[in-house]
């Protein structure tokens, strides 16, 4: 349908999962799309796999930790494309581990990653999305809503990108950049996280069952379910949604 035709996309965490989807949906809706990780090979395979498909999308390292590596991100994609109208944020990290034990360098280290790179990837990116307008995705989470016992780092990330994301929609908007700003929040997404949160969990196919027992619909998410609602935010056919939270978990946040 080309919902995206014209538009250039930049994806975090395009090297697998919910970031290799979303780049992958993105460029067969007509989007030149820019993979950015820190697994720059695999990007690249990626990248060349939609360009032999008859899609546009280049590949480009990022360490989303990185203030020089998002400001040269940025000067690429206005050098190489003249402009930036969707930013997607999802490159994050998950680790289950109590208050209690928690090590404050393992908590800055998952803050640096879920909230401090969204910050980085939002300031970088609205410099140049306002000379056109576009549009911000970040993923958050259904942690980010609602807590979990031996996720409470993970928890404050993704709480804090919800937040982040509703002031920089009213900043944006009342500026009259034309930039809307929303957040993502998946349910257990069958994705490489997922597996190895599960497999480094004592009881993988115990804790599985209960990872499926927790969403009404019976099932988990896949990851073009999250790419869909991507779509939908990086188009023109959400141009009046702003600052929502778009909830795809399979009714677990409902029970």
């Amino acid at each position: 349908m080309n919902q995206l035709e014209g538009k250039v996309a930049l994806v975090t965490g395009g090297a697998q999962g919910l970031g290799e989807a979303t780049a992958r949906l993105f460029a067969k809706e007509g989007a030149t799309v820019i993979l950015a990780d820190l697994n720059e090979a695999r990007c690249e395979e990626i990248a060349t796999e939609i360009r032999d498909s008859g899609g546009q999308a280049v590949a480009r390292r990022l360490d989303v930790t990185s203030e020089s590596d998002w400001i040269e991100l940025i000067a690429f994609a206005e050098a190489t494309f003249g402009r930036l109208n969707v930013l997607v944020n999802n490159a994050g990290v998950s680790t289950a581990v109590s208050i209690e034990d928690m090590t404050f360098e393992k908590w800055r280290f998952i803050q640096s990653i879920n909230l401090d790179g969204v910050f980085l990837g939002c300031r970088s990116a609205i410099r140049l999305m306002k000379q056109t307008g576009g549009s911000i995705v970040n993923l958050s989470s259904i942690w980010g809503l609602v807590g979990a016992a031996g996720m409470g780092a993970y928890c404050a990330s993704k709480a804090g990108v919800v937040v982040l994301t509703k002031a920089i929609a009213i900043e944006c908007g009342k500026a009259g950049y034309g930039i809307r700003a929303n957040t993502i929040h998946p349910g257990f997404m069958e994705t490489p996280m997922l597996w190895n949160f599960l497999d480094n969990s004592g009881d993988p196919e115990g804790n599985r069952k209960v990872s499926v027992d927790l969403h009404p619909i019976g099932h988990l998410g896949q990851p073009e379910d999250i790419a869909q609602g991507a779509l939908y935010l990086a188009s023109d056919a959400s141009k009046f949604v702003t600052g929502a939270e778009l909830k795809i978990d399979g009714g677990y946040t409902a029970w």
